[in-house]
């Protein structure tokens, strides 16, 4: 078995730099210009408004599941163009076997943009 490397120490201010909230998937639609299959998403985090967000999870989900499912996502990184697309957030998740994404979710339904802490 091979032992994980675990990445560099940072520090509470580090952390707390990063701005993790939560959102509702309100469109997901097939993204055939990315280089990797993906989906550009659509999520609603509440007051903070509506953010786009492309993600490479086709391998285990389908775009009509998506929609209505709460996920967690960094809203502070500075847009990124991927193709032909703006991404505004970066939707969690975890890789999983074969590389697949699996994502993070609140456990409960909570207020969309709530922040993680």
């Amino acid at each position: 078995m091979v032992i994980p490397e675990i990445k560099p120490f940072i520090t509470w201010t580090d952390f707390e730099k990063i701005d993790i909230r939560s959102g509702t998937i309100v469109e997901a639609i097939s993204f055939p210009k990315a280089r990797k299959p993906a989906y550009k998403l659509t999520v609603d985090f509440g007051l903070l408004g509506i953010k786009k967000s492309s993600a490479q999870i086709t391998s285990l989900y389908q775009p009509e599941e998506l929609v209505g499912r709460q996920v967690l996502a960094v809203v502070n990184f500075p847009p990124k163009q991927i193709a032909d697309f703006m991404s505004e957030c970066l939707v969690l998740g975890i890789y999983a076997e074969g590389g697949n994404v699996v994502l993070i979710s609140p456990e409960r339904i909570v207020p969309n943009g709530a922040q993680m802490g």
